[in-house]
């Protein structure tokens, strides 16, 4: 999960890098956006899921769900394909799969869960290796807009404006104004018998403006050289610069995964067990949330760093009952198998939380990591199944990222 206007600034530098100009560098800024067009798409599966089958559902999503069919490497090669088929044009396309591709690589390096070889394979998986308001990944593509910005400030002939003319026409405002203000004072210090005080006062006030005045226009001047320099040096070594910022951050996506490898070997060692790679989530630049099932009743939660090892651990129960339900872990097995058939699957350590009223037993499911992570949306997705002893009925409501529980349809599950 990268902000928009970071995959946007990655589609402006493969352009520049690629030398493609008009249309097409247009064309490959709106590839780069192009995965994400699937916020359009879920919501129209979302208004047709209810009235098709479990397994109809289950594969609309899988094609129109977010993060699903557009996140994967399949969709990359068919936008190329398309493009080629278009254009014939060899440099168009390679651009075009590479801004599609990076927008896929990016998101699934840092916590998306995504299908990234669909139709292949159904399997979810994530690099989960970056933090998603990771600086490098953020920042470098930013650059470009800054670039755009140039390019329009020199189309408009701001580089060429003189700023010594501004300033003079400035100073000569200033300077008038001040002369207005001196006879309408020293007609007022006429009448107060106070022209003097009200003289010496107006000539410290253009004293005064003018030294601020002087100030301004060097500050302004050395920063208008400054930015004329960058644009001189980008302008001479432009591809050259623009292929070496994606390259940068080709090294960085790939270096942290790798990084991430040897963390969890080591957390691994330490607990003597296998932590889970796809499982252990960044929280923070360097920081990680790990987690493992420590016995039957308890999961082990792990705060993890590149420089500290272990920082933090904690246990949570798996199951919790409150009153007296001899039967309460058939109903939480019950809610866990329903859970399992449904997609997406948004819980990787499942707890649940069981009680009864009135004949009707609530299973709370959610995952043992929500509590640990404030206002963090990965965890955040609770159900709540209400079972009814007297028949098989039940109902299922859901909740997440903040918003209203709503109730879902029964072709969630069967």
């Amino acid at each position: 999960m990268v902000n928009t206007l970071s995959h946007l600034g990655i589609g402006l530098l493969l352009s520049y890098a690629l030398g493609l100009k008009g249309r097409k560098r247009l064309g490959l800024v709106l590839l780069s956006l192009l995965p994400d067009l699937d916020y359009l798409t879920h919501s129209i599966f979302t208004l047709i899921s209810g009235s098709v089958s479990h397994e109809v559902r289950n594969q609309l999503f899988y094609l129109l769900g977010h993060r699903e069919f557009t996140h994967s490497v399949f969709f990359a090669f068919l936008v190329a394909l398309l493009i080629w088929v278009k254009t014939k044009d060899r440099v168009y396309t390679f651009g075009g799969f590479q801004a599609v591709f990076l927008h896929v690589l990016i998101d699934y390096t840092t916590s998306s869960k995504m299908r990234p070889f669909y139709p292949l394979s159904t399997n979810e998986s994530a690099l989960r290796a970056i933090y998603p308001f990771d600086p490098v990944i953020n920042i470098i593509p930013l650059l470009s807009i800054f670039i755009v910005a140039a390019e329009y400030l020199k189309n408009k002939d701001f580089w060429n404006i003189k700023s010594k003319d501004i300033w003079r026409t400035k100073g000569t405002d200033i300077w008038n104004k001040d002369i207005r203000d001196i006879k309408s004072r020293s007609l007022l210090s006429i009448k107060s018998r106070d022209f003097r005080n009200v003289k010496n006062k107006s000539i410290l006030s253009i004293k005064n403006r003018d030294r601020w005045s002087i100030k301004n226009r060097n500050s302004w001047n050395g920063k208008l050289d400054l930015l004329n320099e960058l644009r001189t040096f980008t302008n001479r070594n432009e591809r050259k610069l623009y292929a070496s910022l994606i390259l940068v951050l080709l090294v960085w996506i790939t270096v942290l995964p790798v990084t991430k490898v040897f963390l969890i070997n080591r957390i691994s060692d330490v607990e003597g067990t296998r932590i889970s790679y796809k499982n252990t989530y960044p929280i923070s630049p360097g920081k990680f949330l790990a987690a493992y099932s420590y016995n039957d009743a308890h999961y082990k939660l792990l705060e993890v760093s590149y420089w500290s090892g272990i920082e933090n651990s904690y246990y949570v129960d798996k199951v919790s009952v409150t009153g007296n339900i001899p039967d309460a872990s058939a109903h939480a097995k019950r809610a866990g198998k329903l859970y399992s058939t449904s997609v997406p699957q948004a819980i990787d350590y499942p707890v649940y939380s069981i009680s009864e009223n009135d004949g009707l037993v609530t299973v709370i499911l959610s995952d043992a990591r929500k509590p640990y992570v404030d206002k963090w949306p990965y965890f955040d997705t609770v159900y709540r199944f209400v079972f009814d002893r007297e028949n098989v009925e039940y109902e299922v409501y859901e909740s997440h990222y903040g918003r209203a529980e709503k109730k879902l349809d029964r072709n969630y599950f069967e």
